[in-house]
């Protein structure tokens, strides 16, 4: 397993600098080379992730576990997307970075704390799943409205660096921006279900991470409500979408702080 993780580390590493190169600057011919070095740090980590889970440490058994699932599903989700949409290579100098530090993360803080795997039971093992792969969606969506917001600021004053010239066009962010909020909000609903489901069955007492993922929700849910009501596009979208996934990780980090007190 260690063999498997710094194989990924390095993977990941590799592919987080050929992105953040092409997007200052570095000529295009580095981009097969960040996809093909960032498939294999996803398919390396997903053979890191089977050896855990052999040795009987899964993806939802702790706190550890699930942050190195999420780097997992994140860099999953955005090699789907570029699947489906072409030239999001900008996005991924977020995307890898994002997943390197949530695996050294996951792997080299110490574990002391937190609910045992029996005490979890299905109701909790089904919510942090779900909030994983619902966090992990909001991700692509905040990785692209941050982009969005980067590139409108360069056209607005009217310097087009590297970022708008090796960028995404920016109705493109907008629209995987939203569609990735479409596709996690009714996941990440399911989650806070299944959460307080989980926290009345285990009596445990209102803590502020709730409300704070309450915050997470309730700004995905304006983003896509006041798209359909009031015409939000583009910067006030990512702002806000920049703000529910702000509060996301404010209960993730949260829930890594306890584990490890």
């Amino acid at each position: 397993m260690v063999v498997l993780f710094w194989a990924a580390v390095g993977l990941y590493g590799i592919a987080s600098a050929l992105h953040l190169g092409f997007l200052i600057g570095l000529h295009e011919r580095v981009l097969p080379w960040a996809r093909r070095t960032l498939v294999a740090g996803f398919l390396v980590h997903m053979a890191e992730l089977g050896a855990r889970g052999v040795a009987g440490l899964h993806p939802v058994s702790s706190v550890r576990e699930t942050i190195g699932f999420l780097a997992w599903i994140i860099v999953g989700v955005f090699l789907l997307a570029e699947r489906v949409r072409k030239r999001l290579d900008a996005v991924g100098a977020f995307v890898a970075p994002a997943a390197l530090v949530l695996l050294l993360a996951a792997r080299l803080a110490p574990q002391t704390g937190g609910p045992s795997p029996a005490a979890l039971g299905v109701i909790g093992r089904v919510h942090i799943l779900l909030a994983t792969v619902g966090v992990s969606i909001f991700a692509l969506a905040t990785a692209s409205a941050v982009l969005y917001l980067l590139e409108d600021r360069q056209l607005k004053k009217k310097k087009f660096g590297n970022i708008m010239k090796h960028g995404t066009a920016l109705e493109t962010l907008d629209g995987l921006a939203h569609r990735c909020v479409q596709v996690g909000f009714p996941i990440f609903t399911l989650a806070m279900v299944t959460g307080a489901v989980w926290s009345a069955e285990i009596s445990e007492a209102l803590r502020p991470e709730y409300v704070i993922a309450a915050v997470a929700w309730a700004a995905f849910a304006a983003v896509l409500v006041a798209r359909v009501t009031a015409g939000w596009r583009g910067r006030r979208a990512a702002v806000m979408t920049i703000v529910g996934f702000s509060s996301a990780l404010v209960v993730l980090a949260t829930y890594l702080v306890r584990a490890v007190a």
